[in-house]
């Protein structure tokens, strides 16, 4: 069995859809389908949010009003037959009546927004779902809600997650395409709750660690992951071949292909992720895999580039430092109770630096820091420029190509060495542009 995942560019115009029913039905082969909402629905629902919260009910009203007339046009191109489109109808207008009634909910708070937001999700597999019936596959829709739940600390719960999805694909071994929702979950309270923004790709993932699926899937429009970001740097190329470690470093530092914790439950079952694009089904996309499954092309020295913006830098200061222990464990425990996570860290016999790229407890994080350390102003705007290949430390002159074709750019940190996998830069955001082009002229060869 594979799960294959279909982002909201991907489901977001009826002729993607049937697109999508034609790609997951070439074969006999058993498929778990993961949708996101058609592409806008989450902004959209979002703005109607902030109106409701605002107490703007007659402009939450008209937002309303405007996404429904959308899905009603979507609908009348999605199904053939008047007894489907009758069905995505009804679909459409169960589903705003809900939307409605949670304009009657005084205050408007966090927990109603979640169940407006995932109203997106549950829109579009169900309109998938009608139409694959529709034209006669052997389908089923199954309720993420049941069987996708996260902690208190907004983590998945891994063992209920596989337990309780065997559970309920055990009587249905017979359906060839099986639909879920991505993006969303239950908390522990049993409320609606998500994964965050970009959750689909986690949802592929968590569902296909829990059934060790064949290979997870995550179908996009663009073919595969570049060497740099196509969208500032001209000339980049598709990467054929990426490690479990490789990927997860890209992802997390910018790689907008993909969600940053779609790697974890995959490399945890070693079950391969491959990145394919819905606009050209039969280009080879990227294979993702451990380093015997990536083969040779692991070899490569340098794979890609990604850049993580809105980087704020830290420079703490200390004699106390000085031959010193434990001195390092008061500082973070400062981020760890503050819930701040660190990117980067640099250090000296006598200062730390450090970038988070949450700032929402800046100031309780350097209250807490002066009362032993000097603090310099921080350095807002910046971007972690990441280098991701094969750095093995038998390997001479890496951190010299990186820096030499960074040579006209000023360089606030560098981080090399904690994994043989990531070369991370700090700079300020306007020189990233010129950084990212610089290194892909420096580091890559022109692509046949």
């Amino acid at each position: 069995m594979q799960v294959w995942k279909f982002g909201g560019t991907s489901v977001g115009k009826p002729e993607r859809m049937h697109s999508i029913r034609t790609l997951i039905t070439a074969d006999d082969s058993t498929k778990i389908v993961v949708l996101s909402a058609l592409s806008g629905t989450t902004n959209a629902l979002l703005s109607i949010s902030e109106s409701l919260k605002g107490n703007h009910d007659d402009e939450a009203a008209e937002k309303i009003e405007h996404l429904k007339a959308h899905y009603n046009s979507f609908i009348r191109d999605l199904y053939k037959t008047t007894t489907g489109l009758t069905k995505g109808q009804q679909i459409v207008e169960n589903e705003f009546s809900y939307i409605r009634s949670l304009m009657r909910v005084k205050p408007f708070t966090p927990k109603q927004e979640k169940e407006l937001v995932a109203e997106g999700e549950l829109l579009s597999t169900q309109m998938f779902q009608s139409y694959l019936e529709e034209q006669g596959e052997s389908s089923l829709l199954l309720p993420a809600l049941e069987f996708m739940r996260i902690d208190a600390d907004g983590e998945p719960e891994l063992d209920y997650i596989e337990r309780k999805l065997r559970e309920m694909l055990r009587p249905h071994n017979d359906k060839q395409i099986i639909v879920t929702q991505g993006f969303i979950a239950r908390n522990p309270r049993g409320e609606v709750d998500n994964l965050k923004r970009g959750g689909s790709d986690y949802t592929a993932s968590l569902i296909g660690g829990a059934i060790r699926a064949e290979e997870i899937q995550i179908w996009t429009d663009i073919d595969g992951m570049h060497n740099n970001d196509p969208r500032i740097v001209k000339n980049t190329f598709p990467i054929r071949e990426l490690t479990f470690e490789e990927a997860a470093e890209l992802a997390y530092f910018g790689a907008k292909i993909l969600h940053p914790s779609t790697i974890t439950p995959a490399r945890k079952y070693g079950v391969p992720v491959r990145l394919k694009n819905t606009m050209d089904p039969a280009a080879p996309g990227t294979l993702i895999a451990d380093r015997t499954a990536a083969g040779a092309a692991s070899d490569q020295v340098f794979k890609a580039v990604a850049a993580k913006d809105g980087i704020t830098a830290l420079y703490i200061h200390s004699l106390r430092m000085l031959n010193a222990y434990g001195f390092l464990r008061r500082i973070f425990e400062i981020f760890e109770k503050h819930k701040t996570p660190v990117d980067m860290l640099a250090t000296s016999e006598v200062s730390v630096s450090v970038t988070i790229d949450d700032t929402s407890k800046l100031k309780d994080i350097t209250d807490e820091l002066s009362a032993f350390c000097d603090l310099e102003e921080p350095d807002y705007d910046q971007t972690i420029i990441c280098i991701v290949g094969n750095f093995s430390a038998d390997y001479a002159g890496i951190a010299a190509q990186v820096l030499s074709a960074l040579r006209n750019i000023p360089i606030r940190m560098i981080s090399y060495g904690g994994t043989e996998h990531n070369l991370s830069l700090l700079l300020h955001s306007r020189y990233k542009a010129e950084a990212l082009n610089a290194l892909n002229d420096g580091l890559f060869r022109p692509q046949n």
